[in-house]
């Protein structure tokens, strides 16, 4: 078992939750983070680049001038690759950089993370948020009375409530959906911050769905994910 604390708007530990590792994995995987992350980063890359080859150039394809006789070096046409503005040698294609992941590891994935997390003393509870509005100062206050000085991840059950309004300015600090933690965004961050009851009901709702390892052999084949 970890025990997380639980602190008041002031930074004072109020009370603490136990929070069982057989729920998120067990231990943490390394490799298996590493895929998961270099997967989701792949899946994000729009693959649209494009360059032009020799051939696609706007310039003719006639001799710029004779090969003997002009005392200058042998030449071609004007778009080869070698000449300013001309084509690039091994040009560049649209094509999808997606990465398969079987589902069972996706989730494991994102449950080591979170667990990542709380070994380290990385995530950081508060009994309530008590905002009457939408402040950036008052979370100012409340980040560093939690000693929260490096990046911080803010998962929320509401994205539209006065705390996570008040989140929203702040460079350093991004805001999520709790049910939305997964291992691009949770490792991009150092700190996790959210709410006692928040927090607990999504523990209550992994539950329900117990983690499974991954299948022995099962193996990344790199052919398209779908999903």
């Amino acid at each position: 078992m970890i025990e997380i604390p639980v602190h008041n708007q002031s930074g004072k530990t109020v009370a603490s939750i136990k929070l069982d590792e057989q729920l998120l994995g067990g231990e943490v995987r390394l490799a298996l983070l590493k895929q998961a992350y270099v997967r989701q980063h792949a899946n994000r890359r729009q693959g649209t680049s494009k360059t032009k080859t020799r051939s696609e150039t706007a310039y003719s394809g006639r001799k710029l001038y004779r090969q003997k006789g002009s005392g200058n070096a042998r030449r071609g046409s004007r778009g080869a690759n070698i000449l300013r503005g001309g084509g690039h040698g091994k040009a560049k294609r649209p094509h999808s950089w997606r990465q398969r992941m079987p589902k069972r590891m996706r989730q494991l994935a994102n449950r080591n993370a979170l667990l990542a997390k709380a070994v380290d003393g990385q995530i950081k509870l508060v009994d309530d948020f008590k905002f009457d509005q939408p402040s950036t100062k008052a979370f100012n206050l409340l980040r560093n009375s939690l000693k929260i000085d490096r990046s911080c991840l803010f998962a929320s059950a509401s994205t539209q409530s006065h705390a996570a309004r008040s989140a929203q300015n702040l460079l350093d600090v991004s805001l999520t959906h709790i049910d939305r933690l997964n291992v691009f965004d949770l490792l991009n961050h150092w700190f996790v911050l959210s709410d006692r009851k928040t927090f607990e009901t999504y523990l209550n709702r992994l539950s329900d769905h117990p983690a499974l390892s991954p299948q022995p052999g099962v193996q990344d084949t790199g052919k398209k994910d779908d999903s």
